[in-house]
């Protein structure tokens, strides 16, 4: 479980780049969320493609092909869970930031997502939390409400708040499908191909929300190098480390393992733009950080059987 749980914090660690990535972005090239945030998913597939194809080969090299069961109508809809999940963390995340303000959108997608996937997973898992986990997943959920909202008060809204909070949380309710969707089809399909199908799926189903909004591609020019890190870092890297760490842990364990992105985000904030933790933030920090310890000590969730 250790190693799975290492996968997902390089994850988390490299996901918590994006924020400032996108910040650049947006003052280097004037680019919209929406057209960043499907350039990164058109940028990651058809590398995680070509990654999923070298590996499949080595696959067939290495080990003789062995009999499984048929591909049934559920894994379809599971892989197709998957791309509708990440394209609509896209369209919901980043349309409530521009409603509501970054601090109560990240606050409210961030810090849900944990909690959702503990729901789902015990549906659909059939995972049970230990007291162990259940005490880390209420410490992370905590110290991350600190963090984000620490230096900068709840104050920080703007017009569209109820529109803005029900997007932001419907954008952690995609996450937490994502998850548990990946962690129940990681047992038929390879963590690269998964990744892979993920992301080409994703990037076919938002084109058409870019023509609605009638986006502008000019910027994507100017920002190229800036969406290429994000494309292939904290997007095709970052997924295939976190589907190949998923195979290891609880989905609940993995979604409190992915906090550490908003404490990266934080750390670069402070580093790179001058901004402040504050004493609720450092304490939030704080608490995530003994939150993650206690995950990596604490007893894994335990599995009463996949549902189909």
């Amino acid at each position: 479980m250790l190693v799975g749980l290492l996968l997902i914090c390089l994850a988390a660690i490299s996901w918590g780049t994006t924020g400032a990535t996108m910040t650049l972005l947006a003052r280097d090239a004037a680019a919209g969320p929406l057209l960043v945030g499907w350039a990164r998913l058109a940028v990651a597939a058809p590398c995680l493609l070509l990654a999923a194809w070298i590996s499949g080969r080595r696959a067939a090299i290495a080990v003789p092909a062995r009999a499984s069961r048929p591909w049934t109508a559920a894994d379809t809809a599971s892989c197709l869970v998957l791309g509708a999940a990440m394209a609509a963390y896209q369209v919901c995340y980043f349309r409530a930031v521009t409603l509501t303000g970054v601090a109560v959108a990240a606050l409210l997608a961030i810090c849900s997502a944990p909690l959702m996937i503990a729901l789902l997973a015990g549906a659909f898992l059939g995972e049970r939390l230990t007291a162990g986990v259940g005490l880390s997943l209420a410490m992370a959920v905590s110290g991350t409400a600190l963090l984000v909202v620490g230096p900068r008060g709840l104050g920080e809204v703007s017009g569209g708040f109820g529109l803005g909070a029900l997007l932001a949380l419907g954008a952690g309710l995609s996450y937490a499908a994502y998850a548990v969707a990946a962690k129940r089809l990681l047992a038929r399909m390879a963590p690269l191909r998964q990744a892979a199908a993920t992301f080409t799926l994703a990037a076919l189903l938002l084109a058409p929300a870019l023509l609605a909004e009638r986006a502008v591609w000019a910027p994507l020019a100017a920002g190229w190098p800036l969406l290429l890190y994000l494309g292939l870092g904290p997007t095709a890297l970052s997924y295939a480390l976190f589907t190949t760490g998923l195979a290891r842990v609880p989905a609940t364990a993995a979604g409190i393992a992915t906090l550490l992105e908003p404490l990266t985000a934080a750390a670069l904030g402070v580093l790179w733009f001058g901004e402040r933790l504050g004493l609720a933030g450092a304490a939030g920090a704080a608490l995530l950080l003994a939150a993650l310890a206690l995950l990596a000590l604490a007893p894994p969730a335990r599995v009463r059987g996949v549902r189909s």
